[in-house]
């Protein structure tokens, strides 16, 4: 980060040849060099250098005399450096830093390769006989009224005093104390409880002597997610005379972790793990994790209603355990293990890995041990993991049989082999369906919970499905969530040639090999601001349900320690878009995992509802927070759900008589058609007789429509839409020709003067890929007025040729879609398609049209979902409302471009000037369901044709999508073609409609809205 050597990204493969436990001769290595003064007070004492972590392994000196060696990227490294020390004078410290070691190989993870030192490096100094470590164990009584605080202590002194059995005369006791008042003035906590004094062992181990320390403490207060109550717990040793000559002190967490068969347990409770996976990633600093980058991700992932952390995939920061155990997020604390580079294709030979040979044995077990020994007193850790793909074999077993043995009170977690081995306490499996983690749930023979320890795989537009995914966690037992991949896009921060910063991914650098942006799958941008996909997250990992059964509104308290009496219930309710009243809901302190029913027709939206008119009701009941939090304000919003009620009056919408329209003046020139109000003020259409388009609507000297609208059926495709090489979406598309769409022809036109003020006009257009289309007849430019008998045989052969040809290929890639137009004096216009796609086509990434808007038409006010981007597979957190937005607004910068920035179920769209206050209003055909729509400075080709946010050109027009179907984004996986069959959009046939009518300054898009058209026969 530095600009010594490169960045690296890489998924999956090496970044030297495989040839362990060689690594390249051409190793970079990074020198370091600095001075430290020894203070007087220390004289005496021993002195300790600690390195936090540095990647991948380095010698240290210390004034010229080399101390030692160390690897593992993730996990400290401490030296005595008592003896080389000299009091009083600067001593020099060097370091020797090489980017690859033998532990590369067992480093393999997806994420950046950095090198460097990347946590703190300190200097500290402990008396001559001191405590060298302590565990913390609690065991809750059944009835979690009490609970055993057992401390295990080992004290270190010299080799004499270890030989003259000296040790025997000091003492250790412990002092348990109740958590600091966080609101109020500091005290001195109160004491909880005592650990008396224990003599230590005269059976040593080593350099060591050991003792354990009990007490009883009654009602403690529990840790949990909910409820993250800590102790301090102060560890003391004392010499013969009673001084105190050293300590140790920490938080910890009285809870229980336990099974029970498909369940996880935590204080004897089902807890639902709402779950993500993170990367340590800074923009700037890469691996390096600054405190307040860690606080803002803890805060953001419980105001999102995020539970739990999976560290992906290796020991973190040590601060960032403290702020776990703080704030309350249960962690799977991962072993710096990956090897997932040796995994062959096509996966046969699994003895391949590292873990089946017992060379490495040392190497996997040291690391799962470091990892526990750090980490043991922190209460948010519930599960130990093994690592992450790297296989599964005889290193794994012993990493988990020696877990097991020396930390019983929490349980195991591995993937690897299956996610089903005996080296896992729950069924963990990657981006496996819906459907199959049912299956697994239901199997009788499997009595382990099943917990997804990657899932719903955040890259670029994605996180589709994922409400299917609560849906059954839900409501089959056996489910208990998952961690989805992953919180953070990883990108890093790179200077352009612009000058301006950018985010870099994959190959940025120069770097190869390289895997492009598969780094940027989070739900949050490097900076930490929010992805829209995280909306849905909270939506579906929220505390409290909220649902419409049986005509009763029913409230389900999900959380397991906690009653709702910190909640405020508010309700709005709105009919076609616009809120009608306002209130709160007075609801009971209703305890955990229980519910709470409220009789739709007696809530106090009961009158209200029942004597509103309207087509659409909505009824939009909320949770928020009454207290502020460690992470969130007073009125922090924990829940909410919107909840359609059937219309009690149904509003009758005017009928719109065409008799008293203004008459429709028609003028035809040069193959335009030319269609105004025989006044010839307000507003003219001019129709493309060849496109058999409208090429141009103007609305008082602005253009508000041109160039369509044009069936479309193509869009920018997302990461996901390009996953799966040969078997993706996009190449399916691009085999079809999809991506070069183009309109070839257009026949049967024809104009139909209804009456004085309606006209009708009628096409079929062909839309085909480039390279497809028939030739056109050939006539000559001569041949403009009268011809001959010949000449006219001949146009009518070549046109029926054409024809005939167009027929045989409509099955192939083509599309023959019949468009009318219903034109009316007021400047009403109902567009109407009839979509018939070649059979070919495996799916559609979209069937709706496009068109172009002035860019002085920016203000977008929509009446559907919102106001954040939502697909017809991520939409659930999204409300039904009226929004008003900036075109630039709409859009969502995601590193990659692609498809973005669509709006679901929109009833109505109106696009208007700023300044003039003209524009365009778009309504789903009365016949037609609610529209997909997006408006965007880009073009569908201009996201496709950048790759990254900063390349892509605005056009000289707003491009304007609006779909009859859409494609799903998908997101179970992003490697594969995995939108859920609801979601596709098959080859067939579509018949649909869209009425636009001109705006005003004085126009009302709601008041239009209400308005309908006469039918016509």
């Amino acid at each position: 980060m530095h600009g010594h050597d490169r960045p690296i990204y890489t998924n999956i493969v090496y970044p030297f040849p495989i040839n362990p436990p060689f690594v390249p001769s051409e190793n970079p290595t990074g020198c370091y060099r600095t001075s430290f003064t020894v203070p007087s007070e220390w004289t005496g004492r021993r002195l300790f250098l600690n390195f936090e972590a540095v990647d991948s392994a380095f010698y240290v000196w210390v004034n010229g005399v080399r101390i030692g060696y160390s690897q593992d990227s993730r996990l400290p490294s401490e030296f005595d450096i008592t003896d080389q020390c000299r009091p009083g004078v600067e001593n020099v410290l060097a370091v020797q830093v090489m980017r690859w070691s033998d532990g590369s190989y067992l480093e393999d993870q997806d994420h950046w390769w950095l090198s460097g030192i990347h946590r703190n490096v300190s200097i500290y100094s402990k008396p001559q006989v001191m405590i060298a470590d302590y565990f913390v164990k609690t065991a809750v009584e059944g009835d979690f009224q009490s609970a055993t605080i057992k401390v295990e202590v080992a004290v270190e002194g010299p080799r004499e005093m270890i030989a003259d059995n000296m040790l025997s005369q000091y003492t250790t006791e412990a002092v348990l104390f109740e958590n600091f008042d966080d609101e109020g003035d500091f005290k001195m906590p109160s004491e909880a409880a005592h650990l008396q004094p224990q003599g230590l062992d005269s059976a040593l181990i080593g350099c060591h002597a050991h003792t354990i320390l009990k007490a009883q403490l009654q009602r403690p207060k529990l840790w949990s997610a909910e409820h993250p109550n800590l102790y301090t717990i102060v560890v003391l040793l004392k010499d013969s005379s009673g001084a105190v000559i050293d300590c140790e002190a920490c938080r910890v967490g009285v809870r229980q972790i336990s099974t029970r068969p498909k369940e996880l347990l935590v204080n004897g409770e089902p807890v639902v793990i709402r779950g993500v996976n993170r990367h340590e990633h800074h923009p700037r600093l890469g691996k390096t994790n600054v405190e307040a980058c860690m606080i803002k991700d803890v805060t953001l992932m419980k105001q999102h209603n995020i539970n739990a952390v999976r560290n992906s995939h290796y020991p973190m920061h040590p601060r960032w355990y403290e702020l776990c155990d703080l704030f309350g997020l249960y962690m799977v604390d991962e072993a710096n293990l990956e090897t997932h580079g040796f995994d062959p294709e096509p996966w046969t030979w699994p003895e391949r890995q590292l873990t089946f040979d017992p060379k490495w044995a040392n190497a996997y077990l040291q690391r799962m041990i470091n990892m526990v020994e750090r980490d043991k007193n922190h209460a948010s850790i519930i599960f130990w993991s093994l690592g992450n793909e790297a296989g599964y074999g005889p290193n794994h077993q012993a990493m988990a049989g020696w877990t097991r043995g020396r930390d019983p009170t929490r349980l195991l977690h591995y993937e690897g082999g299956g996610a089903r081995t005996v080296s896992t306490d729950v069924v963990c499996p990657m981006y496996t369906r819906v459907w199959d983690i049912v299956k697994i749930a239901q199997d009788p023979s499997e009595t382990r919970p099943v917990i997804l320890c990657e899932y719903s795989h955040a890259m670029g537009n994605s996180n589709g499905n994922f409400q299917a995914y609560w849906d059954a966690i839900d409501g089959i037992h056996g489910l208990q969530g998952g961690f989805i991949w992953d919180w953070a896009d990883q990108g890093l921060l790179k200077q352009g040639q612009d000058g301006v910063k950018h985010w870099a991914y994959g190959g940025d650098f120069g770097d190869v090999p390289h895997d492009l942006n598969f780094c940027l799958n989070g739900l949050i941008w490097p900076d930490r601001n929010p992805h829209p996909a995280l909306h849905e997250v909270k939506h579906a990992y929220q505390p409290i349900g909220i649902s419409l059964k049986d005509d009763n509104i029913e409230i389900w308290n999900k959380n397991f320690f906690t009653s709702l009496d910190y909640v405020k219930f508010t309700w709005s309710l709105s009919a076609d878009g616009a809120v009608l009243e306002r209130g709160i809901i007075d609801v009971p302190a209703i305890e955990p995992s229980k519910k709470h029913r409220i009789k739709l027709n007696s809530g106090p939206w009961a009158s209200r509802w029942q004597q509103t008119e309207a087509n659409e009701v909505f009824l939009d009941i909320t949770a928020s927070l009454s207290e502020p939090t460690r992470w969130a304000d007073a009125g922090h919003l924990l829940a909410s759900e919107q909840i359609e009620l059937p219309a009690c009056k149904p509003a009758q919408r005017q009928l719109l008589s065409t008799s008293s329209m203004p008459a429709l003046s028609v003028e035809e020139s040069a193959g335009i058609i030319k269609i105004k109000p025989a006044g010839g003020e307000g507003w003219e259409i001019q129709i493309d007789k060849k496109r058999g388009l409208l090429s141009s609507w103007q609305v008082d000297g602005t253009c508000v429509l041109s160039d369509g609208p044009l069936p479309c059926f193509w869009r920018a495709p997302t990461d996901n839409d390009k996953g799966g090489s040969a078997l993706s979406y996009l190449s399916q598309w691009k085999a079809c020709g999809l991506d070069t769409l183009t309109q070839t022809g257009c026949e049967d036109f024809e104009m139909v003067r209804v009456s004085d003020n309606v006209f009708l006009v009628k096409a079929v257009i062909f839309i085909e890929p480039k390279g497809e289309e028939p030739p056109p007849p050939e006539i000559s430019e001569s041949q403009t007025g009268d011809i001959d008998k010949v000449t006219e045989e001949s146009i009518k052969t070549q046109v029926a040729e054409m024809k005939e040809e167009r027929a045989q290929r409509e099955t192939l890639t083509g599309f023959k879609i019949k468009v009318q137009y219903r034109m009316f004096g007021d400047g009403n216009v109902v567009a109407s398609y009839d979509v018939k796609p070649s059979s070919r086509i495996s799916t559609l990434p979209r069937v709706g049209v496009q068109f172009n808007v002035d860019k002085e038409c920016s203000k977008v006010e929509w009446y559907g979902r919102g106001p954040f981007e939502c697909y017809p597979d991520r939409k659930s957190s999204a409300r039904v409302g009226n929004y008003i937005k900036d075109v630039k607004d709409l859009h969502v910068p995601y590193i990659v471009p692609g498809e973005n920035g669509g709006r679901a179920d929109v009833r109505w769209v109106a696009l208007k000037s700023m300044t003039k206050g003209v524009g365009i209003l778009a309504i789903h055909g009365e016949d037609s369901p609610s529209m997909q729509m997006s408006a965007s400075f880009y073009t569908s080709q201009e996201l496709d044709r950048a790759t990254h946010e900063e390349q892509l050109q605005p056009g000289e027009k707003i491009e304007v999508h609006l779909d009859h179907k859409h494609m799903g984004i998908g997101g179970d996986d992003s490697w594969t073609p995995c939108v859920h069959p609801q979601y596709l959009v098959p080859p067939q046939s579509y018949q649909f409609s869209i009425r636009f009518c001109p705006l005003t300054r004085q126009s009302s898009p709601l008041k239009i809205c209400q308005t309908q058209l006469e039918k016509m026969s």
